[in-house]
């Protein structure tokens, strides 16, 4: 692996531990503060959204300036977002400015990527990426988890008061203490970005009129869609993004409403599914090649049925093995589709601007099935044929995509 790449799997990993454990702080801060339980979901649709209103502006932005002091830089925003928690303004706003900074961070993480590894090397450094991504899930979710039921301690409850004292903070909550360990959390990912070897990858300029941003995005849009590998991988990672944003929200309130488990428990049910996907990610870095990807695209159909089985089931024993064959399928799935898209998007336009395109795409589905997940939930449809819906939609969406690519192959599978 190239210089630096090291110092960025542990920026990302910290600067990710951070985000999952503030989304489990940030569910417990409404709870806390009185707000209805369909309003979980939306701190996940604020964060999302400047990566889809932002696109246009966020890939050529990652072009134009350092990569690693970008992304230091929104690590430092990042932090500034979890301080909005104090100030009294709703906690969705505080998530709408966190995730503006993770839009900007992920073009410049992705990108740096593409731009300083080799294509016999990229599945296997997305396996790293993956890996530590999804171990900033598993241990930023347990934080979380761990934070919120240690803060009722006496000695918790006595420090969290005398840090809103000390601070002056106008919101009374008792989640002070954990939300200041995020912000220093984020100040250490912001530390490491400094080591990141940068790049030596220079790109044309174009202007940064609006117009002209979205008119150039609008063209890069087009050219990843309407290539055939790059079509498939899109399609592919969309599908998956959109359904396990949901499922993330969805584990939690299955464990809360079928197997009795309080948040802080149900946050390492999602833990496991993290478990499964890091053993995938490891599998698919070590067994597979970007030309051997559309192999895996049936994994994806039995992805979309696993999903219900979860759904129906009242035992615990019995869940976590399914919740392990989850992560695993799309560990092994996602890892050489993302390094199939990242490879297509440099050949086709640049680093900074394919990876723009691509969470443009992922985030619109995040938003879309959130908001529809959030309308359900309002109109007291019971999970189960939430989760059941989404998943029959995943599998059905990835029986498409494997007959298209079998039919453009004219052999099945031949890539």
């Amino acid at each position: 692996m190239p210089k630096g790449f090291f110092y960025l799997i542990s920026a990302q990993f910290a600067s990710g531990l951070a985000d999952h454990a503030l989304l489990i702080l940030g569910i417990a801060f409404l709870s806390e503060q009185g707000y209805p339980g369909w309003w979980a979901p939306l701190l996940k649709f604020s964060f999302t959204l400047s990566y889809v209103l932002l696109a246009p502006v966020m890939g050529p932005l990652s072009d134009a300036v350092s990569k690693p002091r970008l992304m230091a830089a929104m690590n430092a925003l990042k932090l500034v977002g979890v301080a909005f928690f104090f100030s009294g303004l709703h906690p969705v706003v505080a998530f709408a400015l966190v995730g503006l900074a993770a839009s900007a961070y992920a073009p410049a993480k992705y990108g740096l990527v593409t731009e300083t590894v080799s294509p016999q090397q990229l599945v296997q450094a997305n396996a790293w990426l993956e890996v530590s991504v999804v171990l900033a899930v598993i241990l930023g979710t347990a934080t979380g988890g761990v934070l919120i039921g240690i803060h009722q301690w006496d000695a918790m409850v006595a420090l969290n008061g005398a840090l809103c004292q000390a601070l002056s903070i106008p919101v009374n909550t008792q989640l002070a203490s954990p939300l200041l360990l995020v912000i220093l959390i984020y100040a250490v990912a912001a530390a490491l970005n400094w080591g990141i070897a940068h790049s030596d990858a220079v790109y044309p300029q174009h202007s940064f009129h609006p117009l002209a941003l979205c008119k150039d995005f609008w063209r890069s849009h087009l050219l990843l869609w309407r290539d055939p590998m790059g079509r498939i991988s899109l399609s592919v990672t969309t599908l998956f993004w959109g359904v396990g944003a949901v499922i993330q929200f969805a584990v939690l309130l299955w464990a809360q409403q079928t197997l009795q488990i309080p948040l802080e428990q149900g946050a390492f049910l999602q833990a496991i599914v993290a478990v499964g996907v890091i053993a995938g990610a490891a599998l698919a870095g070590y067994a597979f090649r970007l030309e051997s990807a559309a192999k895996l695209l049936p994994l994806g159909i039995v992805l979309g049925l696993l999903l219900p089985a979860i759904a129906l089931t009242h035992s615990l024993s019995l869940a976590i093995p399914l919740m392990i064959v989850v992560g695993l399928a799309g560990g092994v799935l996602m890892v050489p589709m993302n390094a199939m898209l990242q490879h297509r998007g440099f050949e086709l336009l640049t680093a900074g601007r394919s990876i723009a395109v691509q969470g443009f795409n992922e985030n619109a589905s995040v938003l879309l099935l959130l908001g529809l997940y959030s309308a359900l939930l309002a109109l007291q449809m019971p999970l189960v044929w939430v989760m059941g819906l989404l998943g029959m939609a995943m599998a059905l969406g990835m029986a498409l995509l494997t007959w298209s690519a079998w039919r453009a192959s004219k052999s099945p599978f031949k890539h």
